[in-house]
């Protein structure tokens, strides 16, 4: 299945009555070698997935079928395409790649770990797990810019696709960014509200259009989401 860039195609079905919101099936890409060893990946960093990796890719696409998203869309980056494919494919739907759902630049952290940062400056750690939004890495992205980013994003496919079912597959700092943004919590505390998204499991909002409404969360790292009927 190839990949088609930009905004996802005008639904055509839906009611009236079910517009109102979307509910977005949040999943983060699979296992990498970087990640299985805890290392930042941003999203010019290209690293391959890892065997756990591609098993996590099909176990998402078993999910899929079971949830039916009625659309998928991805990161641009490798990693969260070769994830996102096998379930658009389950669901015989294409592949909508959205750049603005790249993962941040993470500067100086690009392929270290916390840990190795912290031996070679543990200043700039020790600020940066204060207050990550005031103190990033330098040379990264801004992480307030990128929880905008994120944000708008996840809200133009709510807008594009208004009561509908959504899979989401892009990246682990993005998508919690974009989920302080979206439901109210100050973006510096993205570490501790939400320590990590895990690979290839998926954590689900409720989201409208509309940026003066606050999404909702129903489910963080589940397998399984069961949509109502």
């Amino acid at each position: 299945m190839t990949p088609t860039s930009g905004t996802p195609d005008t639904p055509t079905r839906g009611t009236p009555g079910d517009r109102a919101v979307t509910r977005l099936a949040l999943a983060r890409h699979g296992e990498t070698v970087w990640h299985a060893e805890n290392r930042y990946a941003g999203g010019h960093s290209d690293i391959d997935l890892t065997e756990r990796g591609r098993q996590q890719a099909v176990a998402l696409a078993a999910w899929s079928r079971e949830y039916e998203p009625e659309v998928v869309v991805s990161s641009p980056v490798r990693r969260a395409v070769e994830t996102a494919t096998p379930s658009a494919a389950a669901v015989g739907v294409p592949l909508h790649v959205v750049d603005e759902l790249r993962e941040v630049d993470f500067g100086v952290a690009e392929g270290h770990t916390l840990d190795e940062l912290a031996r070679a400056d543990p200043d700039m750690v020790r600020r940066f797990r204060a207050d990550p939004v005031a103190h990033p890495f330098p040379g990264s992205e801004s992480p307030a810019d990128a929880a905008l980013r994120s944000a708008r994003a996840l809200r133009a496919i709510a807008g594009q696709y208004p009561g509908r079912r959504v899979l989401v597959v892009a990246h682990n700092t993005l998508l919690r960014l974009g989920l302080c943004t979206l439901l109210g919590v100050p973006v510096k505390n993205y570490r501790s509200t939400f320590p990590r998204l895990d690979n290839a499991k998926v954590s689900e909002i409720t989201i409208s259009a509309d940026r003066q409404q606050t999404a909702s969360l129903l489910s963080m790292n589940s397998r399984l989401c069961v949509r109502s009927q």
